[in-house]
């Protein structure tokens, strides 16, 4: 089994490069809007060749591309898929806004936070009037928090291939050693875990039970937040920061814990000392941590990485007054969409329904590749592998509460405005929560402003 890397990239390990990302997306917004054509008139049953450019670039993920292309080559002979792994926003900025026969037809990517920015500026065809005309039902096909990151004000200029879903994995020969007989299921009961589980060693420790900054890896903010069911915008578009009090109750609960477990400096000590997130010395892999918020890859990993414990893996835990929505998380994955420069729309079309609807393909996508697939059917077909530790993914991945941060013309900054605050607020920088939120909101709608 290929190591397996997530669709994102880890905000922590590419907030500079997210920024540079979104830098320059923004001289594509003003460089393609209005360039986006209104109607395909190729004709898709004529010989012709597609240039198709993707994120992927480890041996089994290229491999398991190359195998879908094959399958879709073989049922449209007419139609040839010129594949190029281990392209970035970067590289696929460049190209659209060079335009030309090197740009490409198709375009996959990692980052769905650049969504907002992909439609806003007319980069990526609306895919609406191809659903339309192909009879696909998009709100049958798909769940709705993944339509809900793929589109930006009714432009669904992107589809989702397949996902990502956020939830617990945990040591359970640590939590059977500690007399845990199950995952904590509300936020109250998983602080109570997390003491449990750490074992103190001098001024560090010998087991923390769970790293809760910020910089762990993949507790960020909006994945925590997203057990609280925020809204990120009001009707009238403006931030709701402020406004929710999801995100005040969030931030302080985040802050209890981390002072419960000993307080941010001996935290950050600590985690200075946690081996590459994608290696065999994960903390959780050596057991420096006995839970980690993570995604469907983890459990893989760390059976791959050789760990001596069980793995187990559960939903995050959810705030007490909302103990009956147990289950849900945080969702994301990779967006595929079509070039609006592109002269072969419809063609392209066939590719991308082939690849985001067609259910053997995306179910023999996510074998491949140990992803959450992305459509409805998929998520209940009987051919998808599923271990136990697996299930739990399709299991949020299939709540109704499950959520996700929207798109906005901003692409992610907003969400890094709202991370920068939170960092504040962990670290004891904020001393009126409710303030700072206030401001920020201000300075998330001031940035939207502009990007519009």
């Amino acid at each position: 089994m290929p190591k397996h890397r997530p669709h994102r990239r880890p905000r922590a390990a590419a907030a500079a490069s997210a920024l540079a990302a979104l830098s320059a997306l923004s001289v594509l917004a003003t460089a393609c809007t209005g360039q986006s054509r209104t109607a395909a008139d190729d004709d898709p049953s004529k010989e012709v060749t597609l240039t198709f450019w993707h994120g992927w670039s480890a041996p089994g993920e290229t491999k398991a591309i190359e195998e879908g292309i094959a399958r879709f080559e073989r049922a449209h002979p007419n139609i040839k898929v010129r594949a190029t792994g281990n392209m970035t926003d970067d590289k696929i900025n460049q190209a659209l806004r060079a335009g030309g026969d090197k740009a490409p037809d198709v375009v996959s990517s990692f980052t769905t936070d650049s969504v907002g920015k992909f439609c806003n500026s007319g980069a990526f065809a609306d895919l609406n009037p191809f659903l339309q005309k192909s009879g696909v039902d998009k709100a049958k096909v798909f769940p709705a928090t993944l339509l809900e990151y793929t589109q930006f004000r009714g432009n669904q200029c992107t589809l989702p291939l397949l996902s990502d879903a956020y939830g617990l994995v945990y040591n359970k020969d640590a939590f059977k050693a500690a007399g845990i007989t199950e995952p904590p299921r509300t936020w109250s009961r998983f602080v109570e875990v997390a003491q449990k589980l750490t074992r103190a060693d001098g001024d560090s420790y010998a087991q923390l039970g769970i790293m809760p900054t910020y910089h762990g890896y993949e507790t960020k903010p909006m994945r925590l937040a997203a057990q609280w069911s925020p809204t990120y915008f009001g009707p009238d578009g403006s931030s709701n920061l402020a406004k929710d009090p999801a995100f005040a109750r969030m931030l302080t609960a985040q802050k209890e814990l981390v002072a419960a477990l000993g307080g941010y400096e001996r935290l950050e000590k600590y985690r200075s000392t946690f081996g590459d997130e994608w290696s065999a010395e994960h903390p959780f892999h050596r057991g420096k941590v006995a839970m980690q918020v993570d995604g469907e890859w983890r459990a893989a990993m760390a059976k791959e990485a050789g760990v001596p414990f069980e793995i187990g893996t559960a939903p995050l835990p959810v705030p007490d007054e909302q103990a009956a929505d147990y289950g849900k998380g945080y969702l994301s994955g990779t967006v595929v969409g079509i070039a609006s420069g592109s002269r072969k729309q419809n063609a392209a079309w066939e590719l991308v329904k082939y690849l985001t609807t067609d259910t053997e393909a995306v179910v023999a996508f996510a074998n491949a590749i140990h992803n959450v697939p992305s459509t409805l059917a998929s998520l209940e077909s009987p051919k998808l592998e599923v271990t136990p530790e697996f299930r739990t993914f399709i299991d949020i991945a299939r709540h109704p509460k499950s959520n996700t941060t929207p798109a906005q013309a901003d692409g992610g900054t907003y969400q890094l405005t709202f991370e920068e605050f939170a960092y504040g607020v962990e670290k004891g920088a904020v001393a009126d929560v409710p303030a700072g939120l206030a401001r920020t909101a201000r300075q998330i709608d001031t940035d939207i402003a502009k990007a519009k």
